[in-house]
């Protein structure tokens, strides 16, 4: 078992993750996607110096983002290198005829156990906005240990609104007990008191700001990723709720402020009209707090490029991570993306 585990993890250092291939089917909408995938155990930062022990999907959290087009034939090798078991639900993918790639660990399948691999195959369906997660233990694997990450499948008849979209940004929002930080293997049990809270790994103001141009089209593909209710609300805009876990709704509905539960995504789509530097924040006002700090947690900025930025703005002179949400990989086309910057530290 150890040499199995010392071959994954020299696996993991050239290459933890690579696509194999993206050949093109018959059919001009549909692809055989292969691609490989490791679980590591890995140490992020959530803020400052708040570190947490994770089993991050390719060292990262949130996991690489997968983008896929309705109906791709999709295939997903998994090998585990951390010291405990673990498997992937795609959170989302309807499985027709491929239940046994579903991902429950004692019911579709076998735990993936230390330093084994596991093949996914099954067809991406239905469109919109799924994520994948672990389940074996989920109560501390997904919730503490930032086992999560985005699916994408674009459709094949997208609806007239989302055709207007001129940029896209991926908002994971997730939770995190401190006491358990540095103890893998224990947490996500009765009495947890979540102290951090982050969008995609990062807390504010070690996330990222929104960045936009006056007549942007704007979509925002929120996951709830943790065990709390989020109550997302953004200043100066309306946004129009357009899907819902990835459907689109028959009626879109306007709202400034969305509650994003456990499990669910809710895209919505709002014209950049109004420039200024406008926060978006939890209204579950312990929602903003790191630790026992004040003005953190789930908080981030609409930020118009054309508005210049004061000196008592927080983020005056923030060093500008482009990708944080995705952006600039969602422009790109179908693909399994990773992001440096959501890469933590290896821990042997």
């Amino acid at each position: 078992m150890k040499q199995h585990l010392s071959t994954l993890r020299r696996f993991a250092a050239l290459a933890t993750f690579a696509t194999v291939a993206a050949i093109t089917s018959s059919q001009a909408w549909a692809a055989v996607r292969k691609y490989d995938m490791n679980i590591e155990d890995t140490k992020i930062t959530l803020v400052e110096k708040q570190q947490y022990h994770t089993f991050a999907f390719s060292g990262q959290v949130p996991g690489p983002l997968f983008y896929v087009d309705e109906g791709d034939d999709i295939e997903v090798t998994v090998n585990n290198v951390t010291a405990l078991p673990h498997s992937i639900h795609w959170h989302g993918m309807l499985q027709k005829g491929t239940w046994k790639m579903d991902g429950i660990a004692g019911t579709t399948q076998d735990a993936i156990k230390p330093g084994e691999s596991f093949v996914y195959k099954f067809t991406a369906e239905p469109s919109g906005t799924m994520w994948y997660h672990c389940h074996v233990n989920v109560n501390e694997h997904v919730v503490l240990r930032g086992m999560w990450g985005p699916f994408i499948v674009r459709p094949k008849k997208p609806t007239a609104l989302e055709k207007t979209v001129t940029k896209e940004f991926i908002l994971m929002l997730s939770d995190w007990d401190s006491k358990w930080a540095d103890k893998p293997g224990f947490g996500g049990v009765p009495g947890d008191v979540y102290d951090y809270f982050t969008i995609n790994g990062k807390s504010f103001p070690d996330n990222q700001p929104l960045r936009v141009n006056k007549g942007d089209v704007v979509r925002m593909r929120f996951i709830g990723a943790g065990d709390l209710v989020h109550s997302i609300h953004l200043h100066g805009h309306v946004m129009t709720v357009a899907f819902k876990d990835g459907f689109p709704l028959a009626s879109p509905y306007k709202a400034d402020t969305l509650m994003v539960g456990p499990g669910e995504r809710y895209d919505v789509i709002f014209t950049a009209d109004n420039p200024g530097l406008w926060m978006m924040h939890d209204h579950v006002d312990s929602h903003t707090m790191n630790g026992d700090r004040p003005m953190g947690g789930i908080m981030t900025v609409l930020e118009y490029n054309e508005v210049k930025k004061e000196d008592f703005y927080d983020w005056k002179n923030k060093k500008f991570e482009p990708n944080f949400y995705y952006e600039d990989s969602l422009k790109k086309g179908p693909g399994i993306y990773t992001n440096d910057g959501f890469k933590g530290q290896a821990v042997q």
